[in-house]
């Protein structure tokens, strides 16, 4: 068959099949305006509980003046090329090295990109000797990164130590033929439901395998332990972890990340990372305005103190009323209600056009059948006011919910095409 008219057969795929109904409402919304509390969706001002700009940096003047005055002073242009060629420069050294200090590691490497910079960084540690054992819900640019990976891989339940061990034991045995090594992969934060991975008792198998430690932290890294150091921090495993990944989009509201570890490793993938010597480096302008941001996440712990009594209220408050969040613990928060697809959309449109709040909804495959997952994402720009707001709207709901209020056949044609 040809290709495209496979695709036009398979509508669009899991995500695509919904397009004729969804394209500009479910999927692909635009929110415009400043990032802040309230945006406008569809002319409308909306309480917005979408963005991981946890420590509201993304707006905020003295980031927004940084990154114009080094925009002003480079363009977007400079550097051209990729780092190893001719994008190097001694600020993007400076941000390595500050990154490197921040995380207590002998040395840090950038990323254009975060979501290629794992895929790069699995890729380039692993031969086909190797085995490596992952969460079941890694992020997707795990997955792709595992997706290049000719070795075994072997996958545990999520955050199931009996199950991690057995993993190992496994990864043991057939390394032990193979002659290769051993990567554990977590993630920190887990950023669809606020769980953290359960790094204090992986670390703890240390003690009895031989293996080593690659965590995505790009939900923790500023946000989670006591300096904002990620969740290795709020673990006490900072040294245990070998391989520390952290993305710029969200904490720093940024773009690219980086890498921090043992200087030799860091200088292996520095000359090793396909993403990275075959793609353009960070601009001067982001990697200055980055720089301001590392300075704000490290000197500013009243943002990050706004940010947990924000997240604390909106947990608390959830669970008061009763409300099902799961193992949130990082600032993402979810909230998960009974219900087909059609209520799921139902309930989201009387959020937006009702109770003008802004937010995101997951459903099947993500979730199992019959559940609605809401994802609320607190930052340091909200206060109490739009928590309690955003409390009593979803107690109306949850009553509407369960008096059959949202039931529907289909989802409503809410395209935008």
């Amino acid at each position: 068959m040809d290709i495209f008219d496979r695709i036009k057969k398979d509508e669009g795929g899991p995500l695509g099949q919904y397009r004729k109904k969804a394209h500009g409402y479910f999927m692909f919304p635009k929110l415009e305006g400043p990032i802040q509390p309230y945006m406008t969706f569809q002319g409308q001002q909306m309480l917005a509980w979408t963005f991981n700009n946890y420590l509201g940096l993304a707006n905020h003047p003295e980031v927004r003046e940084a990154d114009a005055k080094a925009a002003a002073k480079w363009g977007l242009a400079y550097p051209m090329g990729a780092r190893m060629m001719s994008g190097h420069t001694s600020l993007h050294e400076q941000l390595e090295r500050e990154l490197a200090d921040f995380e207590k590691k002998e040395d840090a490497f950038l990323f254009n990109f975060g979501y290629q910079g794992m895929i790069s960084t699995i890729d380039a540690l692993l031969n086909r000797r190797d085995v490596v054992v992952y969460d079941s819900e890694a992020h997707a640019c795990i997955m792709d990164g595992l997706r290049l990976h000719m070795g075994q891989r072997i996958v545990y339940p999520h955050n199931n130590l009996e199950k991690c061990e057995h993993a190992l034991e496994r990864a043991t045995r057939l390394t032990g033929e193979s002659g290769g090594g051993i990567l554990l992969i977590t993630e920190g934060v887990y950023g669809m439901t606020g769980a953290l991975g359960f790094l204090d008792q992986i670390v703890s198998l240390k003690k009895k395998y031989n293996f080593r430690i690659l965590i995505d932290d790009a939900h923790g890294f500023g946000v989670m332990g006591e300096n904002g150091r990620g969740t290795s921090e709020h673990f006490g495993v900072m040294d245990e972890v070998d391989l520390y990944f952290g993305a710029f989009a969200k904490t720093m509201a940024g773009i690219g990340g980086f890498v921090a570890g043992p200087a030799d490793i860091i200088n292996y993938l520095r000359y090793n990372l396909r993403s990275q010597i075959y793609a353009k480096s960070l601009p001067m302008a982001m990697v200055e305005g980055l720089l301001k941001r590392l300075d704000m996440v490290r000197n500013r712990p009243e943002l990050r103190e706004q940010l947990w009594t924000v997240t604390r209220a909106l947990q608390d408050g959830l669970r008061k009323r009763g409300f099902d969040i799961g193992a949130a613990q990082a600032c993402v928060t979810p909230v998960f209600l009974k219900g087909e697809l059609a209520e799921a959309t139902n309930i989201l449109i009387d959020l937006r056009e009702h109770y003008k709040i802004f937010c995101s909804v997951v459903v099947y495959p993500v979730v199992p059948k019959g559940v609605i997952m809401y994802r609320l994402i607190p930052t340091a720009m909200h206060n109490l006011e739009h928590v309690e707001y955003t409390l009593n709207a979803f107690e109306e709901i949850h009553r509407k919910l369960d008096a059959g209020a949202y039931k529907g056949q289909e989802i409503q044609n809410k395209a935008i095409i």
